[in-house]
């Protein structure tokens, strides 16, 4: 290219630059006679040229650079939706099922905590949001102390005294979760229950153990658990549940370090303040409770449990005396032996293991075992007797516990000499 005087007029050469690609733009600020305003235009160019190479160039540095760490997003356990609610004594029973994942569909490994969230309702029915306040918290380590037949129960224990001066008052509960202090869960679907003055509960049970029954019995209380005159009585509910022979003892009616085989059920009603369990097993612990049941507005409604009772029924009882003992001496291999033919009553024990046979040559004296092995029938044939002699024979019962019964009434058998 040439200019108006015919001489060389291309760019010159631009000197190296640190940044790669911007080598040119030191063309824009060289020492060329151009007019102010060409070099006015030409310096707006190349700022407008360097400010958009720089960005693309930060960005590239961006991408490429680390950043600092972001922590993880906190796992947030999914909304519990079954939550349910009932009066329970001098509280508010909650019943709910543990989340089973996060929102993220991550499958739980341990129990998240609890939060217990109470509050009031309008007068029109509805839940006042600004009266929620978290009650109780229960660390995920110790929830599995509430937890029976798969789903969490929790007692919220409301004072009688409250309850005497605001008979029938709802009470609204929500629940959350959490596995971390940053973010809870949703709050759950939200219920309420009613309260209602309910007896004082049952200070002491007593238990007396035989061999079909365990017999409870109880005082009757007098008045409700606020100190005021108690209204009749619909009747006792007595619940029952097997434990494990070596758990700690509950701290009073406190019942969550119970390690339970079956939980606290229903097991059967009284009118009076008696109850006859004959749906046991010896050699299992049972830990009892008794309730005492009012109706209110056509509802009935339970005290709180009385003072436990742990009951292990040992089988102690030994089965009946066999009856109606008959001997016989008949002959035996040979004319100079004999053999003592025996046979008694069948015994009728549902845990019947079999039979004894005792022999002496003295009278009122049960005398040598001659039966090592259990007879599981009601005979027996001795023939290890010496003729000439006098033998009394007893026989007893046994059990699959080992208890054996009283000696039978003993039958005197005379053996002949044989003939000479």
């Amino acid at each position: 290219m040439e200019n108006r005087k015919g001489t060389d007029a291309r760019l010159p050469e631009a000197p190296n630059h640190p940044i790669p690609g911007l080598q040119f733009l030191s063309l824009f600020f060289s020492d060329r006679k151009e007019s102010p305003y060409s070099k006015a235009l030409a310096r707006r160019q190349a700022f407008s040229i360097f400010y958009f190479l720089f960005s693309i160039f930060s960005f590239s540095l961006g991408c490429g650079a680390p950043g600092d760490p972001v922590p993880p997003s906190p796992l947030v356990p999914i909304a519990v939706s079954d939550l349910a609610a009932r009066q329970a004594g001098d509280g508010v029973e909650l019943v709910f099922s543990l989340p089973p994942k996060t929102v993220s569909g991550v499958k739980l490994t341990a129990p998240p905590a609890v939060e217990i969230v109470r509050g009031s309702l309008k007068p029109n029915g509805a839940p006042d949001p600004k009266s929620f306040r978290v009650v109780y918290t229960i660390p995920g380590a110790l929830v599995t102390n509430y937890v029976a037949t798969g789903r969490v129960r929790f007692t919220d224990p409301i004072s009688p005294q409250e309850t005497k001066a605001h008979p029938g008052a709802a009470y609204a509960y929500l629940i959350r979760t959490r596995l971390s202090k940053k973010r809870a869960s949703a709050d759950s679907n939200i219920v309420a229950a009613r309260l209602f003055p309910v007896p004082q509960s049952i200070s002491s049970v007593q238990f007396q153990l035989t061999e079909t029954a365990v017999n409870l019995t109880w005082s009757a209380p007098s008045q409700t658990s606020a100190g005021d005159p108690l209204p009749a009585i619909a009747g006792y509910r007595v619940y029952r549940g097997e434990i494990d022979p070596h758990s700690p003892a509950p701290a009073g009616k406190e019942l969550s370090t119970v390690q339970w085989i079956s939980p606290l059920a229903l097991l059967g009603s009284s009118t009076a303040n008696s109850y006859s369990d004959t749906q046991f097993e010896f050699g299992k612990t049972y830990f009892y409770v008794i309730r005492n049941a009012i109706s209110a507005e056509g509802n009935e409604i339970e005290s709180d449990n009385s003072e436990p009772v742990t009951v292990t029924p040992l089988d102690t009882f030994p089965p009946a005396a066999p009856q109606e003992v008959v001997a016989a001496v008949l002959p035996g291999a040979t004319p100079s032996n004999f053999v003592v033919d025996l046979s008694w009553s069948i015994n009728l024990e549902t845990d019947f293991a079999g039979y004894r046979v005792y022999r002496s040559e003295q009278e009122g004296a049960r005398g040598q075992l001659i039966t090592p092995d259990l007879l599981p029938t009601p005979e027996f044939r001795d023939s290890s007797v010496v003729p000439g002699r006098r033998y009394w024979y007893t026989v007893t019962a046994l059990d699959r516990a080992g208890n054996e019964s009283a000696p039978s009434t003993s039958v005197a058998v005379d053996i002949a000499q044989p003939p000479s």
